[in-house]
């Protein structure tokens, strides 16, 4: 199993590795700058080498980037999409610098627009930035949201909409969230409504266009809309949904990642925690 979490890159995107191996992680996610700023410092080649080599020494594990909160590509605003657009196109480009394989983003909001034409300016923008971005190889993972507001991206056929009408599909896959899954009406928490919920995402979208998994419990109620993730087993999914999910055959080389609670843990022992505590699930 690969199972890791979304670690800093505060001293570089290489101790980001450092801290991953320090847990004993075999999958990472990053950002590959500050999240929050537009404005982004071009990586060196230092900074490149110095991932690759880290990231070679700790065994080349799955790694993916998570794009900035900040870009909205189906914004209904030109200033803001345009700015999004760009923004992804170079997220894209450093991401394959980094000779990292996935991105994972969220389709953004259509900010009162509608659904439908949410939808289809996301994917408009999302074809743009890819074809701007003059990348070959990284994979975008679309990733399922809890509906908050209005974002897209919480119904199963919402995804199943921007995979199948992007002109990238063959890059294209999806990033499972359970936080967002179960916030969004779908329940993980018995083997029996686990399997309806994949029974369903497997007609809709296909069980192999799931690339990455986000690992996290939820603090709100099932079907709230609310995206507040949770230590593993503390929230309102429970122990028994992960316990299916890490016994899922289907998925036992899928990578795993949690983004539970750090609070000021300079050791990140809540996410070794976490961690071996889903390692446990297996098999039991």
């Amino acid at each position: 199993m690969y199972i890791g979490a979304h670690m800093p890159i505060t001293g570089g995107i290489d101790k980001a590795v450092e801290r991953i191996m320090s847990i004993r992680g075999t999958a990472l996610q990053i950002f590959t700058h500050n999240q929050r700023q537009w404005k982004v410092n071009p990586l060196d080649t230092e900074t490149i080498d110095a991932f690759k080599k880290c990231r070679q020494e700790w065994g080349n594990y799955p790694v993916s980037v998570h794009d900035s909160y900040l870009i909205n590509l189906a914004s209904p605003k030109s200033d803001s999409a345009s700015k999004s657009v760009k923004a992804f196109a170079q997220e894209l480009a450093r991401t394959e610098e980094l000779g990292i394989e996935y991105v994972v983003t969220h389709p953004g909001s259509h900010l009162g627009a509608g659904k439908a034409e949410g939808l289809e300016r996301y994917v408009a923008n999302l074809d743009l930035a890819i074809s701007m971005s003059e990348t070959e190889a990284v994979h975008v993972l679309i990733e399922n949201t809890a509906g908050q507001g209005t974002n897209l991206g919480s119904r199963f056929v919402e995804l199943a909409a921007i995979l199948e009408n992007s002109g990238y599909s063959d890059r294209l896959g999806v990033c499972f969230d359970t936080c967002h899954a179960f916030a969004a009406g779908y329940d993980l928490r018995t083997p029996e409504t686990y399997n309806q919920v994949f029974e369903r995402f497997n007609q809709l979208i296909g069980l192999d266009s799931i690339r990455f998994f986000h690992l996290n419990d939820c603090k709100e109620d099932f079907g709230s809309h609310k995206d507040r993730h949770e230590n593993i087993g503390k929230g309102k999914i429970g122990i028994e949904g992960f316990r299916s999910l890490i016994n899922d055959t289907r998925f036992s080389t899928v990578p795993k990642v949690i983004e539970t609670p750090k609070g000021d843990d300079l050791n990140f022992e809540s996410d070794k925690f976490n961690i071996d505590l889903l390692r446990s699930l297996h098999n039991v």
